[in-house]
């Protein structure tokens, strides 16, 4: 991604404390899941590519391992989204369908293949997560730790943070989240041209 097209990305996404872009797309099995049916609820958009190895390493051994399940027993909301162009890494129906098996997801994935959604909230990295309050207003976006490996094993300080169950704890006790915003690793998103 070109310097003028990742500052573009960047300027077009929604400011914290505004409302959330909404979207309809296809999960795996092509039903329609558009994100304004959920209001009234706490929804996780994870940007999501099953061939990225940040995105492996999370789903494996990283804070990614129960993180939605977690959440999903509290009543929220986790959406994964393929913002990966066709013919792109991770892109497609059944490698999707293959990296839900291999990662035992048990919340939809949605595809994204023109970019439009990823773009509209500025995703640029796979994880990149982001948390919507029960209003639709967007409320943290960027990565799910501080262990920039993806494993939960290098974590920066010390101590491994899980922002997005910080944000999610705060959210829950009726405050803002005390990290709204953090800088996502891992894969660039693989968006078309």
């Amino acid at each position: 991604m070109t310097f003028l097209a990742l500052t573009l990305l960047l300027t077009a996404r929604p400011a914290l404390g505004a409302a959330a872009p909404d979207f309809t797309l296809k999960n795996l099995e092509g039903k329609e899941v558009k994100l304004s049916s959920f209001k009234g609820k706490t929804v996780v958009l994870e940007w999501f590519n099953p061939e990225c190895p940040y995105v492996k390493a999370a789903h494996t051994k990283g804070s990614l391992v129960d993180t939605a399940k977690r959440a999903q027993a509290k009543g929220v909301v986790w959406l994964a989204i393929n913002s990966g162009a066709a013919g792109k890494q991770g892109a497609g129906l059944e490698t999707n369908k293959k990296g839900v098996a291999t990662f035992k997801l048990e919340h939809p994935v949605l595809l994204d293949e023109t970019g439009v959604v990823g773009k509209s909230y500025g995703a640029t990295n796979t994880p990149n997560l982001f948390v919507i309050d029960g209003k639709g207003t967007l409320v943290y976006r960027g990565a799910i730790d501080n262990s920039p490996d993806g494993e939960g094993k290098s974590p920066e300080g010390g101590a491994l943070i899980n922002y997005v169950d910080q944000a999610l704890e705060d959210l829950s006790g009726g405050k803002a989240a005390r990290v709204p915003e953090t800088k996502p690793y891992g894969c660039s998103v693989k968006y078309g041209a």
